[in-house]
């Protein structure tokens, strides 16, 4: 018999108990809630369905998911209906991926501040990008653009950059054509790297100067304006990684490399190999190396692992896609639809939705297909979830 693929709910099932304990006061209400609907997602405690096949009558228990945003096991369903939705907005013209990478300093300090950073590394690289892209110059144009937040790296380090998806032109200064950047070739990334050091650089100086950082641990003395700027004097000195990827082949292409950048979360669990004495071992890609030896190994002990999955919840209700420029949501669809009659092409036609596929009195796709036999799944019964389990309420005495 097959042994089921190892899971990072697997993982926080069997050592999250104990290690919830040990890290009492270290977690934040946000951590602990991903804790718990990872630990609970696909099993009885959220509930599910009894089904039985209409054809072979064989029965399933279909149980609910979590449905949270960090979860490995959810994020495919919500991957697909985004590329679905953003399918019509793709334009017949070249497409490029822009990364902004902060530094490590300022990365050790966004962990305790990630509303503020974060929210200053989506920005800044827009606000960079369309300064430089409106230049004649350099290409004289007002673009759009998508920017899509990661804060890890292939070993779970806490590395915050953004992927920005750009069309490879946008509207003259006049709105009345279409201007193109030159082949192969989109913006200048040492023009960009060096706006965006100064500006974050600026941002940063004036988010201190008004309180809105905090520090703690090591990094306690930069609450002192001195300490800071002496902090940020060599920032403004280093390199600042910002580069552009060769343009892609076209817009089925974009579709594809979207599909893996846009709902991704710190792990997937297709990188697990094993979890046993040893702790947690998975593979990573070490980018400092060439050629095969890139493709490693890495074994952390549980508690390690589940750290550094923890360092990347983001805080609730905090955006990790966002659109500007031709594409922010207020006027994309105007937009794009100017930039098509610019381009003289008109708009592709949306493929059928699956759900889609019958309409009218027709009958809808099945919500449950049979592993066996791929006929349609009959409810035959709703498993209730179990009930939170609450501590009594403190009994207050009486003055």
């Amino acid at each position: 018999m097959q042994r089921p693929a190892l899971e990072v709910a697997d993982i926080f099932r069997d050592h999250g108990p104990a290690w919830r304990q040990q890290a009492r006061g270290h977690l934040s209400l946000g951590q602990l809630k991903v804790m718990s609907a990872i630990e609970q997602c696909r099993s009885a405690a959220l509930g599910g369905h009894a089904l039985r096949c209409s054809a072979c009558a064989q029965p399933q228990i279909a149980y609910n998911s979590c449905r949270n945003r960090h979860c490995p096991k959810c994020q495919a369903s919500a991957a697909q209906r985004w590329l679905e939705a953003r399918q019509a907005d793709l334009l017949p013209v070249e497409y490029y991926h822009v990364v902004f990478t902060l530094p490590a300093p300022i990365s050790a300090i966004a962990y305790t501040n990630k509303v503020l950073i974060y929210g200053l590394l989506f920005d800044l690289a827009a606000e960079t990008l369309r300064t430089i892209a409106a230049d004649p110059r350099y290409l004289g144009a007002r673009i759009g653009l998508t920017l899509v937040l990661h804060t890890w790296g292939s070993a779970l380090t806490h590395h915050p950059h953004v992927h920005g998806i750009v069309p490879g032109g946008g509207f003259a200064l006049d709105a009345d054509r279409w201007v193109a950047c030159k082949p192969g070739f989109f913006l200048p990334v040492r023009v960009l790297s060096r706006l965006f050091r100064r500006r974050f650089l600026e941002e940063l100086q004036n988010a201190h100067r008004d309180g809105r950082l905090t520090f703690f641990g090591e990094h306690a003395d930069l609450s002192d304006t001195a300490a800071f700027a002496d902090w940020l004097a060599p920032l403004s000195q280093c390199e600042w990684i910002v580069y552009a990827k060769r343009p892609f082949a076209g817009p089925e292409a974009v579709l594809a490399y979207l599909s893996r950048y846009t709902h991704r979360v710190a792990i997937s669990n297709r990188r697990l190999v094993a979890c046993d004495e040893r702790g947690v071992t998975f593979r990573w890609k070490d980018y400092r190396a060439q050629g095969r030896t890139r493709y490693k190994t890495m074994t952390l002990n549980a508690a390690e692992f589940m750290r550094r999955f923890l360092l990347h919840v983001l805080p609730s209700g905090f955006h990790r896609i966002r659109h500007y420029g031709l594409l922010a949501n207020g006027g994309r669809k105007k937009h794009i639809a100017t930039a098509r009659e610019l381009l003289h092409t008109s708009a592709p036609e949306a493929p059928a939705s699956p759900k889609a596929a019958h309409t009218g009195n027709g009958p809808l796709r099945p919500t449950f297909i049979c592993r066996h036999c791929g006929a349609p799944m009959i409810v035959i019964n709703t498993l209730e979830r179990a009930p939170n389990i609450r501590a009594p309420p403190c009994l207050q005495s009486s003055p």
